[in-house]
């Protein structure tokens, strides 16, 4: 008997758990990787004729399944085989499943448009048809950014640099301009130092500080370090006049532009000037904006460095995107430009407010190539607040729908198709204010005032919205896991929807309205405050969903019994809208910093040597303009107030710093630099923040995204945002009733 169970299991381990069972997991996986790579290497699809027949053929089959009318049990049974067909294929790696995810989602996302256009919108004429084609509006936009998303982002081209020629003597000359206004020398004078640190021949480099603010002591140290200091007698067009108005006054076939904050590695150049030397028709490099700080959704939220930021999408995904299409942006920092066809278009744009894109969009339309290298090459400084952070975005909303306005990328010559589509997606991005709106306040229709916006069964809408909405979330889980983690897109819109909203609408009406604002950065937090102003909008529009969630409560057990599932399917839209307004309020709530050099975790070699003359081998924890954290190799305590010398190397280079103890407790020291000298100064930028690898292992090791652990952390920090919002609602009540005691005792 014992052999027999033997032999069964044996059986039974071949057929299902063997290594070569057509059943097992690793051997499906293997096959499908064989057979992937087996259909795309291929050699008939060097055929022209049959790729657009394939094509052909995949898109009346893809037609065939978004119009084909299904029940309500066919809907479900479609819905969940194609579901479980795309949760077994997320686990496989390549792009050919990739593609194949991005299909099905595009199939999901306008088969539920389709039914939505064709079945679901009420025939009385009234508040119901009204409010209904409001909401599919917002999601005609929503699936329209959707698509073109996955155009312009399907094949990351993940270009890399070209190396220099040896021949020194063959490498271009370059203008670097660091355009200033308001920002205090403190943040310009890395900027300046690091700049000047190029690995670059020295008669092949200048560096211009454009300063708008027309300071004597921007003049004076710019004297001192061997930069040239340049102003004008007007402000006229901001930044971008700035730069125009030095460009003749500058030398250099390329110009480089930095943000008066971005410090630049000491290889920036020779990791961008090298595509200028193998493609004559090239305008344009664009490296990545990289910040050393956080910003307030990091700060506020205390997610600094554990997850990526609202930036990274963009530097790590879209912008290898556009390259493939050769649509790279401009983002007005951190680029290289070739001088004459920088003229050649007019200088930088003055048009518009986001002079950036809109002069990326010029060149384009002249038929020039942009390049966009996605290695961080300098790091610069977050905005400080919230508000700041606010008003940024609005001026980039503003200047995005006047571009959309004035100089349409849809219309005109030069462009190719895909170009326009890449214009058009960031374009329509800063749209997104009135949709997510409509989103947050759509189901409250239906508990105030019991209209039907989807004039259909809540069963079938969820068997149809649900597959638009979960395959939409894989494929983009898929393609953006590394650079944002699922649901934070919800969290970024709700925060800058009523913001934008306005001035997008008013700058589509007349381009000419509104004003440029600079973002100041350098600045400090005091004190924890929550921001009543910028938050009154989510204030509002919480407590409609709040109030509209207990009318939905009431409905559900005695107003509207006989429509049951609509009632839940309302009550779920508005939970989840409230978990969004939650952790929106907690990025209002600024806490403290008063930082204002900010320490980057990283470990460098150092040494230091003791007033005994005795050195001790360790590394930095971390470093800031400031000071040095250190790990020691060995225990060893020393006071308060003693001062030692610091050594950091970069590479076989060594750096002496003059150091004073702040703290020690045996394992570890803080170190604050005491009198720094010009020289001293210019050796710790060199070693620290222009240093070539400065950047490259900023981020731990991200793991893939999880959209259910996206969906919990916006949860407990939902939680956390109603939290602090209630406290600080009860101390502002507590004020006013205690002023108003004041008053009557008065």
């Amino acid at each position: 008997m014992s052999a027999a169970s033997d032999r069964l299991r044996e059986f039974l381990h071949r057929v299902a758990g063997g290594e070569r069972s057509r059943l097992n997991p690793r051997y499906l996986h293997g096959q499908l990787n064989d057979w992937g790579r087996r259909v795309v290497d291929a050699r008939l699809w060097e055929s022209p004729l049959l790729r657009r027949a394939a094509g052909v053929v995949c898109m009346v089959l893809a037609l065939l399944v978004i119009i084909v009318p299904f029940d309500l049990t066919q809907q479900l049974l479609f819905s969940a085989v194609f579901l479980l067909v795309a949760l077994y294929l997320r686990r496989f790696v390549g792009t050919l499943v990739t593609l194949l995810l991005i299909g099905m989602s595009m199939i999901a996302s306008t088969r539920y448009l389709y039914w939505r256009l064709t079945e679901t919108l009420s025939v009385d004429f009234g508040l119901d048809l009204f409010l209904g084609t409001g909401l599919l509006l917002a999601e005609t936009y929503a699936w329209l950014v959707l698509i073109i998303g996955f155009v312009q982002t399907i094949w990351p081209l993940r270009r890399k640099p070209v190396p220099m020629p040896e021949d020194v003597s063959t490498w271009p000359s370059v203008a670097i301009l660091i355009p200033s206004y308001n920002e205090p020398l403190s943040v310009v004078r890395p900027t300046v130092m690091a700049a000047l640190a190029q690995d670059w021949p020295r008669d092949r480099l200048k560096v211009y500080i454009l300063d708008d603010g027309r300071r004597q002591e921007f003049r004076e140290f710019a004297e001192l370090v061997g930069a040239t200091h340049i102003t004008r007698d007007n402000n006229r067009h901001a930044k971008a006049g700035n730069i125009n108005q030095a460009l003749p006054k500058t030398e250099g076939e390329l110009v480089a532009i930095f943000d008066c904050d971005h410090i630049p590695n000491r290889s920036f150049l020779q990791m961008t000037v090298g595509q200028f030397l193998v493609d004559p028709k090239l305008a344009m490099v664009q490296t990545p904006h990289h910040f050393l700080s956080p910003d307030p959704f990091e700060r506020n939220l205390g997610v600094f460095r554990e997850m990526p930021n609202e930036g990274a999408l963009f530097y790590g995904l879209v912008q290898d995107g556009n390259d493939l299409w050769n649509a790279t942006f401009f983002c007005g920092s951190c680029a290289v430009i070739r001088r004459d066809m920088l003229l050649e278009v007019g200088g930088i744009a003055v048009e518009t407010v986001t002079e950036d894109a809109h002069t990326a969009l010029k060149l384009h339309r002249r038929g020039y190539n942009t390049a966009y290298i996605s290695i961080t090459q300098a790091a610069g400084l977050a905005t400080e607040s919230l508000s700041a952070h606010v008003g940024q975005r609005i001026r980039w909303a503003r200047g995005m729908a006047q571009i959309f306005r004035i100089d349409n990328p849809l219309l005109g010559r030069g462009l190719s198709l895909a170009q326009r589509l890449c214009y058009i997606n960031a374009m329509l991005h800063f749209f997104y204010g009135l949709p997510r709106l409509v989103f947050l306040t759509s189901p409250l229709a239906y508990f105030f005032l019991e209209a039907h916006i989807i004039a259909a069964p809540a069963a079938m809408i969820a068997a149809f919205a649900l597959p638009h909405l979960v395959h939409a979330n894989i494929a983009n889980s898929r393609m953006q896991g590394k650079h944002r983690h699922s649901f934070w897109a919800e969290v970024y819109e709700t925060a800058l929807a009523w913001y934008i909203f306005v001035p997008t609408t008013l700058a589509v009406i007349n381009p000419k309205l509104g004003t440029f604002n600079v973002t100041a950065k350098g600045g400090v937090v005091e004190r924890d405050y929550f921001d009543w102003k910028i938050a009154t909008p989510y204030v509002v529009l919480l407590v409609l969903n709040l109030v509209g969630f207990l009318i939905g409560l009431v409905r559900l057990f005695w107003w509207n019994t006989h429509e049951t599932g609509t009632v839940l399917l309302n009550l779920l839209w508005t939970l989840y809208n409230l978990m969004m307004l939650g952790a929106t309020l907690g990025v209002a709530f600024e806490t403290k910093q008063i930082r204002r050099s900010w320490r980057v975790r990283s470990r460098l070699p150092a040494m230091i040597q003791l007033p005994n003359g005795r050195t001790l081998a360790c590394e930095t924890e971390d470093y800031s303009e400031g000071g040095v954290a250190l790990v020691l190799n060995r225990p060893m305590e020393l006071a308060p107030g003693t001062e030692v010398m610091l050594t950091l190397y970069r590479g076989d280079r060594a750096y002496p710093f003059p150091v004073k103890v702040v703290y020690s407790n045996g394992e570890a020291l803080r170190l604050q630099f005491h009198n720094l000298s010009l020289d001293d100064y210019r050796a710790l930028v060199a070693a620290t923040f222009s240093r070539g690898d400065a950047w490259q292992e900023w981020l731990p090791q991200e793991e893939a995204d999880r959209p259910l652990r996206g969906l919990a952390e916006i949860f407990k920090f939902s939680l956390e945002g109603l939290r602090r919002f209630g406290e600080s609602a009860l101390l502002a009540w507590r004020a006013r009733q205690a002023r108003q005691r004041f008053k009557e005792v008065l």
